[in-house]
Formats: C-alpha cells, sequence, structure tokens
C-alpha cells in the first residue's frame, strides 16, 4: 500500500524540523507532504498538497489548532486530525472530541510514543481503505441495491434514457427475463383514490395499497407471460414478453382478471393503461408512452377497467412522430457532442421517414419538428440564426432549405455542428467571464476581512467547490493565493505612497491583525512591511 501524506504545523520551526528529521516515516507508512507555521499557513497549504493526516500544535498565532481543526472538519472532512497540547485540560480535550480530532496528544511525546500513535493511525487508514474496497462488502452491498438499481434501470428503458448499447447485458445483470420475445407490450396500473372507509383494512393503511395491487399483479402475470414489474412515476408500470407461449390477448384477459380480483379481494379499484406492442425492447419507450395516454382515457371510457390504446385511438401503423425523448437526445448530443454522436443521433431520426409509410405532409411536419428543435437550441443560446445556417433565412424558406427527405440529414448535421461549436466557444467565453468577475469582485471587496470563497460564489451563483476548480485552472494558482497578492499588491501601493502606520495598513488590506499581515508581508516579500519602507523596495502584484 501507498504511503500515507502527512503535514505538521506547528509555530516553533525547530520543533517541527526535530519531528521530520527524527520520526522514521517510510517505515510508519507515510511521507511528509509538507509543513506550516500556523493555522492559516496550514490552511492555504491543504489544498495544494491534500495530506491524509494534519498534526497540529494547539497554540500558535493568527490561527490555533483547534480552530484550524474545525476548517479542516468543514472544508476536508476525511483527513485525520492529530493535536499536540501542553494542556491537560478536560475542556480542551471535549473541544477535540467534538470536533472528530483523531488524536489528542499531551506534551513533552517521546518518539517511541509518537511512532505508536502513527501506528494506530495507519492501521485505522489502512482499515478505511481496505472496508472500501473489500470485495465481499462491495458484493453485499450491490446484492443490497440490485432492486433499487433494477427499479431504476427499468424506468430508464422506458423513459428512453438507458444507453441502448447496455440495454441487453443489464437485463441479464438484473434477471430481468425478458429478453428473445416475439414482441413487448408496456402497461401502467393506476390505483384510483381510496375513500377511507370504516371496516375496510387497506383504506384505514393507504401506503399499503400500491404494494397489495403490485403483489397481485405479479402473482397474476406469473403463471401467463415472462414480464418486468417496477413502480414509475406513472404508477406501477409491466414490460410483457409475448412469445410462443402466450398471446396479446390473452395478456388483455389477464390484465382484466387483475382489476376484477383488486377490487373482489382488496377492494381497491386500478385502471390499466396498454400501450401500443413494439418489435424490440429499444422500442418499448414508444409502447409506454402510449400507455400513459391510455390511462388518460380514464374519464371519458371509465375507471377500474383495462384501456388498450387501439381502442381509444385510430391504429397508424405508420404514425411519424418525434418524442420528447428522442427530442432529448438531439438537444444532448447538439449541446454536447462530439460531432460523431450529432451525426448518429440525426441519421437515426431520418432513418425513421425510410420506414414508414404516410403521407408527404407527415414527413413534413416530422422534419420540421426536428427543424423547431434546432431552432429553439439556437434562441436558447442566443446563437445568430444567419451563421448557423451560413445564410439569412427566414422561417418561411427552412422547409426549402432543410426539409428535403432524401437530403435531410446531410443538410442539418452540418448546421448542428456549428451550433455545438458555437456552444462550446460560448462555454470558454463563459468561464473566461466568470474569472474576469470573480477578479473584480476581489479588488472590489479585497479590504473586507470576511471575504472567502463562499462569499464570492454568492455573488457569482456558484459552487465553492466548482469555482475552486475553475479558478486554479484557468489561472494556474488557488483563490487565496490570488487574494493575497491583491492585497499585498494594495499593501505596497499604500507602503509607498501614504504614512499610514503598518497597522492601518493592514487593516486598509483586510486583514485584522497587525502581527499577521506582517508575517505574510515578510514570508512575500522577505522583509517586514516596516522595513520595505524603509528600504524603499518595489514589489510585483497579481496580473
Amino acid at each position: 500500500m501507498s504511503l500515507y501524506g502527512i503535514m505538521l504545523a506547528d509555530d516553533e520551526e525547530e520543533v517541527r524540523k526535530a519531528i521530520i528529521r527524527k520520526m522514521d516515516w517510510e517505515k510508519l507508512g507515510f511521507k511528509v507532504v509538507g509543513d506550516a507555521e500556523n493555522g492559516e499557513d496550514a490552511l492555504e497549504k491543504l489544498e495544494q498538497l491534500e495530506p491524509d493526516v494534519v498534526m497540529t500544535d494547539i497554540r500558535m498565532p493568527y490561527m490555533d489548532g483547534l480552530t484550524l481543526a474545525a476548517r479542516i472538519r468543514e472544508q476536508h472532512p476525511s483527513i485525520k486530525i492529530l493535536i499536540f497540547s501542553g494542556y491537560d485540560d478536560f475542556e480542551y480535550a471535549q473541544q477535540a472530541i467534538k470536533l472528530g480530532v483523531t488524536e489528542y496528544i499531551l506534551k513533552p511525546v517521546n518518539c517511541q510514543e509518537l511512532a505508536e500513535i502513527l501506528e494506530r493511525v495507519r492501521l485505522n487508514l489502512d482499515q478505511e481503505i481496505e472496508q472500501r474496497r473489500n470485495i465481499d462488502t462491495l458484493r453485499e452491498s450491490y446484492l443490497g441495491s440490485l432492486p433499487i438499481l433494477r427499479e431504476l434501470f427499468l424506468n430508464d428503458l422506458v423513459r428512453k434514457t438507458a444507453d441502448i448499447g447496455s440495454v441487453m447485458p443489464k437485463l441479464r445483470e438484473y434477471g430481468i427475463d425478458i429478453l428473445d420475445a416475439r414482441k413487448w407490450l408496456a402497461a401502467v396500473i393506476h390505483v384510483e383514490q381510496v375513500e377511507r372507509t370504516e371496516g375496510q383494512v387497506l383504506s384505514q393503511h393507504q401506503e399499503l395499497i400500491p404494494i397489495s395491487v403490485r403483489g397481485l399483479a405479479e402473482d397474476h402475470l406469473k403463471p401467463y407471460c415472462r414480464f418486468a414489474i417496477f413502480n414509475s412515476m406513472e404508477g406501477i408500470t409491466v414490460i410483457a414478453a409475448v412469445d410462443g407461449d402466450n398471446t396479446q390477448t390473452g395478456l388483455m384477459n389477464v390484465l382484466n382478471d387483475i382489476c376484477k380480483e383488486s377490487r373482489r379481494m382488496l377492494e381497491v379499484a386500478i385502471t390499466v393503461g396498454v400501450g401500443h406492442s413494439c418489435d424490440t425492447l429499444q422500442e418499448i419507450a414508444r409502447s409506454y408512452q402510449t400507455a400513459v395516454d391510455a390511462l388518460g382515457y380514464r374519464a371519458i371510457v371509465g375507471k377500474g377497467r383495462v384501456i388498450y390504446i387501439n381502442d381509444v385511438e385510430p391504429v397508424s401503423r405508420g404514425k411519424l412522430q418525434m418524442d420528447a425523448g428522442e427530442e432529448e437526445e438531439l438537444a444532448a448530443a447538439v449541446k454536447f457532442g462530439p460531432q460523431s454522436r450529432i451525426a448518429s443521433v440525426i441519421h437515426q431520426l431520418a432513418a425513421r421517414m425510410d420506414d414508414a409509410k404516410v403521407h408527404a405532409r407527415q414527413y413534413q411536419v416530422y422534419m420540421l419538428s426536428i427543424a423547431n428543435c434546432i431552432i429553439r437550441l439556437m434562441q436558447q443560446y442566443d446563437l445568430n440564426m444567419d451563421q448557423m445556417f451560413e445564410e439569412q433565412i427566414t422561417y418561411r424558406n427552412i422547409l426549402d432549405n432543410i426539409c428535403c427527405r432524401e437530403e435531410f440529414a446531410e443538410r442539418i448535421i452540418p448546421i448542428a455542428c456549428r451550433m455545438n461549436e458555437a456552444m462550446n466557444q460560448e462555454r470558454d467565453n463563459t468561464t473566461r467571464n466568470v474569472i474576469r468577475k470573480a477578479k473584480e469582485y476581489i479588488r472590489e471587496h479585497y479590504a473586507n476581512p470576511e471575504l472567502s470563497v463562499e462569499m464570492l460564489c454568492r455573488h457569482l451563483h456558484m459552487s465553492p467547490a466548482y469555482f475552486s476548480t475553475m479558478f486554479k485552472k484557468e489561472t494556474g494558482q488557488t483563490y487565496i493565493n490570488y487574494l493575497t497578492e491583491v492585497r499585498l499588491k494594495k499593501a505596497v501601493e499604500l507602503l509607498n505612497e501614504t504614512d499610514d502606520k503598518t497597522y492601518v495598513i493592514a487593516g486598509k488590506v483586510g486583514y485584522q491583525e497587525q502581527n499577521y499581515f506582517s508575517y505574510v508581508f515578510k514570508k512575500r516579500f522577505g522583509v517586514s512591511p516596516t522595513k520595505y519602507r524603509s528600504t524603499g523596495q518595489s514589489g510585483e502584484g497579481p496580473g
């Protein structure tokens, strides 16, 4: 196992160096990744050094060990904290326990005692990692999560958000026996509202009704066909496999029987919407949507029965229509690319026209639906329509320009690819604008001692974690380093151009403590602010 990183924080350099020098870190399973002179210094270095363990003295200037521990717990909860203290004080120890400090160590401590403590910490870290990596534990956790994963996958399947290539492997992995059928169809069971009635057991326990209905449905379907049953947003959903051993008509009879038995045994009325059958599982989302549509006719044809979509809507085997799932897939491809995916999605949409046997006007409506999806994205992202189409264009001639069935894909793919490039450029520009606004905010508010990354991110409406990563990536330095440079640059100006006392300048550039300001200044320039002023040196500020 690799060595764990450890950082030491103590205001006495001799103490830090002595501990680093005397311990056989590698033998103990550690490597020293850095040290710090105080809590503020340690906090700044944590982000860059990413230690597994922090050893800190309880008494340090600017920020003591307990305050440092509290900040570490807040920002880096997984780091182990060891606190050295010269105070055998119950209150200190109690605070340390509340902060989740791993070890509270009383001074003086010799090398052997420290080695034993570090050995305990290493074993603790080893055990945590072992638990995370333990195959049996992971398998047990996986098996425990299997019912949830199965339900999530089936919901993705009917919402058309599941990866098409993973459908068959996932069905096998989750033990869902609906593969290799002649056709499939979806049914959605809606439990009608039950009024609380005295003497009726289930009506007194409304939360148990869907569970009872689902159990009843499973018991009736098991002898007849292979199926998957799960809870979706619209109700209890069934995906039934129709093969040589059963028929669609027979399945409808079973569903009708479930409705009757629910009324008789459970005293609960249920309505079942049944969608169009489909020849591939990849099309089951359409069957599911039409099952939901069938439920929408409850108010017209009556509740407490099976409603088959073919009975309430005219059958059109050549119906050509772009559904919500396809719109989402096209929008995602255009927004995020790559261009090969854009081409693939548009070719798939265009291929549907080859399979459909419909009137010519339906082809035009279908192509216009795709074009409208593209144009809505242009408006949403404020893209220049003339640039995207590479010519001045109006809604009137969009049909002439792109809605040619034979060349539809070839005409619209370049437009979608140009949109993708423009969106990527806009994202880059947005990032640069955010960094520019962040720098402006820092320059305007550097004098506020309470200025923090959280305060800045509230102004930018961003999460601190994402902002910190983005700021470091774009500028090459952390937020705190940039803020420090801004403050020190202003301090240099004040030292050169005013007669203000050092403590006044410290307050003007955001430091509440003059001593800490002097410490940071000397660390950056090698001399104290007073000496800097007397020698007339000049410094550089941030860009």
